[in-house]
């Protein structure tokens, strides 16, 4: 089990020293997302579930630092960065998305309704219902790309 995982990783590239992840981290991720219980990859690399339990948790911890250290870094490079205050309708996202891409020219593929779906799931509690209950930074790449960020970093 370990040996084919080991080649998975080969294969797909891999590198400790280059990731954010331990071999070990990226040895346990790949056999829980193949499906092997934690109980089955303790046994295989000698070890307790519990502690296999851990080193998912800080894998996975480590995987969604890096998500936002790059929608960090996007944002930086985003040309289009619209400040959506509290209190702001979702259905007037749009329109000052569009407008701050049209003076950018920036073009975003994404119909109104598309926009405030993206918004909606990106910025998670941060919009209840209709309302954006956090104020918001809304990021549109040079190539379109949408990206929602909590403006108090969250």
């Amino acid at each position: 089990m370990i040996d084919e995982v080991d080649e998975l990783l080969a294969e797909i590239g891999f590198e400790a020293e280059t990731s954010v992840l331990t071999d070990r981290q990226a040895q346990v991720l790949a056999l829980r997302e193949r499906g092997t219980s934690q109980a089955d990859i303790a046994a295989a690399l000698g070890t307790s579930r519990a502690n296999v339990s851990s080193i998912e948790a800080s894998a996975r911890e480590n995987v969604e630092k890096a998500r936002e250290t790059v929608a960090f870094a996007e944002a930086l490079r985003a040309p289009v960065r619209v400040r959506v205050p509290a209190g702001t309708d979702l259905y007037d996202v749009p329109n000052r998305v569009y407008d701050a891409c049209d003076d950018a020219g920036v073009k975003v593929d994404h119909t109104a309704p598309d926009l405030m779906k993206v918004v909606s799931d990106a910025a998670g509690p941060a919009v209840t219902g209709r309302q954006i209950s956090t104020p918001l930074i809304i990021g549109v790449t040079s190539e379109g790309m949408v990206r929602v960020r909590h403006q108090d970093g969250e």
